[in-house]
């Protein structure tokens, strides 16, 4: 088929949105869901121009399900290709909630805060002192900060959120710090604690270990080994190595999957939850 015979196809299905039959219906819903993200366009004009309550609903139903799908394909392609660039599954991820998500623009703003950290290093700088300086530039010049009085909200998540509001959950903090050091060659990793996560600067010369710990929803607080263990203890849980140890990009982005669940959890939004099991999938 053409593409002038793809879009003619297309035009005469969204003309037929408002079939009463439910069956026939799901028959046209199918054909345009098979034309994938070249029916959004169409299928936004519809919603746009129709004062019609069946047509407006079915086309944003079948807008989201194509972008979800994509989201979908496009994390598990992630997962299996690209999962070293956990900055590109961050966006991936925060697509979820807000499909039409500026990534050039994110990474504009990501690459400002990385060139302001940048101008404040130096080669003869300890360890410490380079987490230092990361730290002065995200919280005392940019004011990141965690949500400590809604930390549930799912607004805590995506990274444009936390970019334009420059506050976010332990998850989404912690993303953005390590994908900055990242960026910067500092050798920092994720640590995926139960009920919170933070990072680990790792000394690759020394057999990758462990020299301290960053908290990045605490204003990059740094801590030792001692710590995690009277947070276990808090806990009331027992000692696992893995609460101690680095992870790796996909674990972090299980994680978030599982946090973002929890939040929608405890606001009761049932397809929320469904379909970022099924997000979760793709990544397993």
């Amino acid at each position: 088929m053409s593409k002038d015979q793809g879009h003619k196809e297309l035009d005469a299905l969204i003309r037929l949105l408002d079939e009463p039959d439910q069956k026939t219906f799901d028959k046209i819903r199918d054909k345009i869901f098979s034309h994938g993200l070249i029916a959004i366009p169409s299928l936004e004009d519809a919603w746009a121009n129709s004062f019609d309550q069946i047509i407006q609903e079915r086309s944003l139903n079948l807008i989201h399900e194509i972008q979800f799908e994509q989201n979908v394909f496009d994390l598990n392609k992630w997962a299996l290709f690209e999962n070293r660039d956990l900055l590109k599954g961050y966006m991936i991820f925060s697509k979820y909630n807000y499909p039409d998500l500026d990534e050039n623009k994110m990474m504009n703003q990501i690459a400002k805060l990385i060139q302001d950290i940048w101008l404040e290093l130096n080669d003869e700088l300890t360890a410490l002192e380079k987490i230092k300086v990361v730290n002065h530039v995200l919280f005392n010049i940019h004011k990141f900060r965690g949500n400590k009085k809604n930390f549930y909200s799912p607004d805590n998540f995506s990274v444009n959120n936390v970019l334009e509001r420059k506050m976010g959950n332990p998850t989404a903090l912690g993303v953005l710090y390590l994908s900055i050091c990242h960026k910067l060659k500092i050798p920092v990793a994720g640590v995926n604690l139960p009920k919170h996560f933070v990072l680990a600067y790792v000394d690759h010369k020394n057999n990758d270990e462990i020299m301290f710990y960053i908290n990045p929803f605490n204003q990059g607080a740094v801590f030792t080994k001692n710590e995690i263990d009277l947070y276990i203890g808090q806990l009331k849980i027992d000692k696992k190595d893995e609460y101690y140890k680095v992870c790796d990009h996909l674990c972090i982005m299980n994680r978030m999957i599982d946090d973002l669940i929890l939040a929608y959890t405890k606001l009761g939004y049932e397809e929320k939850i469904s379909e970022l099991k099924k997000l979760k999938s793709a990544i397993s």
